[in-house]
């Protein structure tokens, strides 16, 4: 599972021109669901994304966490997360999830994010959306759930 985060101001998600989710500052968070993902994948990710100190504190200083910032969550899925342009100039999704599978686990990762005490706005899975956010700072991290470049080598 892949995630790129950013801090933001605020952000919504439309589909076909109606916003489906809508939050204050906190985090929007692309969500990418690759073949082998579990249900562990998705609650490792939900911690990290609530727990990382990305906010900042009195002195200005990245130090507070999004449960101590008092933010929210908007989770949109992005199942091109899953692709590769290695080869060639068309990318490959062969490394993406099933939908039907995605899904279940695109769900698990925003209960995962609810269950910490985080309010979770989504998108429309599958659907054609358009996001806007408000970018804070810019700070954007991709996380990764597995091992690999951005995954769980500290712990």
């Amino acid at each position: 599972m892949k995630i790129v985060l950013q801090r933001v101001k605020e952000a919504r998600v439309d589909v076909e021109g109606v916003t489906a989710g809508r939050i204050g500052r906190g985090l929007c968070l692309l969500v990418g669901v690759e073949k082998g993902d579990r249900e562990a994948d998705a609650e490792y990710l939900a911690r990290k994304c609530v727990e990382l100190r990305i906010f900042p504190d009195a002195q200005g200083k990245m130090n507070l966490s999004l449960a101590e910032a008092g933010g929210e969550v908007l989770a949109v899925s992005q199942f091109t997360l899953a692709g590769s342009v290695r080869k060639g100039r068309r990318p490959s999704f062969d490394g993406a999830e099933a939908p039907g599978r995605a899904a279940e686990l695109f769900e698990s990762f925003v209960g995962a994010v609810e269950a910490l005490g985080v309010t979770v706005g989504t998108g429309v899975f599958q659907a054609l959306m358009e996001v806007h956010i408000v970018n804070d700072g810019p700070v954007t991290f991709v996380l990764e759930s597995r091992p690999g470049a951005g995954g769980r080598d500290e712990g």
